[in-house]
C-alpha cells in the first residue's frame, strides 16, 4: 500500500503499517473455505449423529416389533456414528493443513520474506493437496447424495401425514384413509420380512405429530445442509490450491521476485 523503500514512513505509521501487512498476508479464499468447512462438518457430524440415534428410536417403536428385524440397521447406525467421529477429526486437521498451505503460498507472505523461492518439494506438496482435495470432493459428493435419502424419506412421510389429515377432515369414514401407508422396507431401512414394517392411516398421522418425528426431520435437514456447505468448501479449496500451484509453477519457471 505504501512504498517499502521509505523507512521513515514505515516508522511513522507504526502499528497501522504492521496491521496492513498482516491483513494483506491472509489467504482469504482459504480462510473462507476453512470457515465453511468447519461449519458444514459441525452441522453434518453433530446433527447427523443425533438424527441417527432418533431414527433408531422411531424404527424400533413404530416400524419393527422384533429386535432381529432392525439389528442390521442398529449396527449400521452404531458404526456410522464412530465414522462421524473420525470424519470430524480428519477434516479439522486437513482444513488446518490447507489453510497453512494457503498462508505459505500467498503473495503477500512472499513479499514479506523477500526473494521468491519455489522448491520442487513445495510444488509437489501443492500438487498433492490438489489431488487429495479433488478426490475428497468427489467422495463427499456421494456422501451429500446419500444424506438426501433420509430427508426424502421424512419429507414423503410428512406429506403422507398431511394427506391423511386432509382426508380425515373431509371424510368421516376411517376406511378412506386407512390404506395410506408409509413402508420403511421400501427405503431399505428394514428387511422385507420385518413386521409390521409400515405404518398406515391414523397411526401414521399420530407418528407425525410426535416431537421425535419433528426433531429427527429437522436434524436430517441440518445434516444435509451441513454436507452441502462442506462440499462447497471443498470445491473452493480445489480452486484455491489450483491457483496457488499455478502461481508457484509460473513464478518458479520465470525466476521472478514477488
Amino acid at each position: 500500500m505504501f512504498p517499502v523503500r521509505q523507512p521513515w514512513l514505515c516508522k511513522a505509521l507504526g502499528c497501522y503499517d504492521c496491521c496492513i501487512r498482516c491483513l494483506g498476508a491472509v489467504p482469504y479464499p482459504s480462510l473462507v473455505s476453512t470457515l465453511l468447512c468447519f461449519t458444514g462438518m459441525a452441522l453434518f457430524c453433530g446433527c447427523g449423529h443425533e438424527a441417527l440415534a432418533h431414527t433408531k428410536v422411531l424404527v424400533e417403536t413404530y416400524f419393527a416389533r422384533n429386535i432381529q428385524d432392525y439389528v442390521i440397521l442398529a449396527s449400521f447406525i452404531k458404526y456410522f456414528q464412530y465414522v462421524i467421529y473420525g470424519l470430524a477429526s480428519f477434516f479439522f486437521l486437513y482444513c488446518i493443513l490447507l489453510l497453512a498451505e494457503g498462508f505459505y503460498t500467498t503473495s503477500a507472505v512472499k513479499q514479506t520474506f523477500g526473494e521468491f523461492r519455489s522448491t520442487r518439494c513445495g510444488r509437489c506438496l501443492s500438487l498433492t493437496f490438489i489431488i487429495v482435495t479433488y478426490v475428497l470432493a468427489v467422495i463427499w459428493l456421494a456422501v451429500f447424495a446419500f444424506t438426501a435419502i433420509p430427508v426424502f424419506f421424512f419429507f414423503n412421510m410428512a406429506q403422507t401425514c398431511h394427506n391423511i389429515n386432509i382426508l380425515a377432515e373431509t371424510t368421516p369414514s376411517i376406511n378412506q384413509h386407512g390404506w395410506i401407508c408409509m413402508d420403511a422396507r421400501q427405503y431399505g431401512l428394514l428387511p422385507w420380512n420385518a413386521m409390521p414394517g409400515k405404518a398406515c392411516g391414523m397411526t401414521l398421522a399420530s407418528i407425525c405429530k410426535t416431537e421425535e418425528f419433528f426433531v429427527t426431520y429437522d436434524l436430517y435437514i441440518a445434516a444435509f445442509a451441513g454436507a452441502g456447505i462442506a462440499l462447497l468448501a471443498l470445491f473452493l479449496y480445489v480452486v484455491a490450491t489450483t491457483y496457488n500451484y499455478a502461481v508457484l509453477r509460473f513464478l518458479g519457471r520465470k525466476g521472478l521476485r514477488c
